[in-house]
């Protein structure tokens, strides 16, 4: 059975209204109706189990038959921040894969190397919404506005930090180093890398080098490759 999920960010009581964009799909593309049953998540960790009360494609209204807590509760917790690529496009591959895995924050950042200084963060949101709802996963991601790569660094984190890149100096794989159930955040540079002082002053705040295999990875191959591993560890 196809099982469609739907997003409200704040359900305040058990009745409540869908969205404009979300109550179109339901009554126009899914043809649903009154008494018809749905699913929708808070993007908190909770699932809830509706019934639709009034299908109007400009605000269909909702009930809660019943709330639970969503099957994608983990017991770690993942920052990984990206610099933003050049083609955009592959950025968002990035945040969709990361979101369909599971990833709990993520921090585009500016490093002396990067080709894109400038995003759109309601876009980039919108693909992270998408892919929570297409993964069936109760939690969304944080995304941090675009940040310096001097403030990213500084920023307080309570776990293993680590930044991953490509050197004969780096002999540590992220695979061997991170230990299950250890919070991470990992730091993964753009197409051009990281500069040496880049990697100097991250260390300096305690990041780990390590590397992501022997391969050159592309920026967001390398974001998602970061992203299954540390599940992968957890699983």
């Amino acid at each position: 059975m196809n099982i469609n999920l739907f997003f409200v960010p704040e359900i305040l009581s058990p009745v409540f209204q869908l969205p404009a964009e979300e109550s179109k799909h339901i009554v126009k593309v899914l043809r649903m109706k009154i008494n018809d049953k749905i699913q929708v998540t808070d993007g908190k960790g909770f699932l809830y189990h509706c019934r639709i009360v009034e299908a109007n494609p400009k605000g269909t209204l909702l009930e809660i038959i019943s709330k639970e807590e969503g099957h994608d509760k983990r017991d770690f917790f993942l920052h990984i921040a990206v610099a933003p690529t050049k083609n955009i496009n592959r950025y968002e591959w990035f945040l969709e894969k990361a979101t369909e895995i599971g990833i709990d924050r993520i921090t585009p950042f500016l490093s002396e190397h990067s080709e894109r200084k400038v995003v759109k963060p309601d876009r980039l949101n919108r693909v992270i919404v998408a892919a929570m709802k297409q993964s069936l996963k109760t939690r969304l991601p944080v995304l941090d506005p675009l940040t310096s790569f001097g403030e990213l660094i500084r920023q307080p984190f309570d776990g293993k930090k680590y930044i991953a890149y490509i050197d004969d100096q780096v002999n540590r794989e992220l695979v061997h180093t991170y230990q299950k159930g250890e919070n991470a955040m990992v730091l993964i540079g753009p197409e051009g890398g990281f500069s040496a002082k880049e990697v100097e002053q991250a260390e300096a705040e305690g990041f780990i080098p390590v590397k992501l295999g022997p391969s050159r990875l592309r920026t967001e191959t390398a974001a998602v490759a970061s992203c299954l591993t540390i599940n992968i560890v957890n699983y």
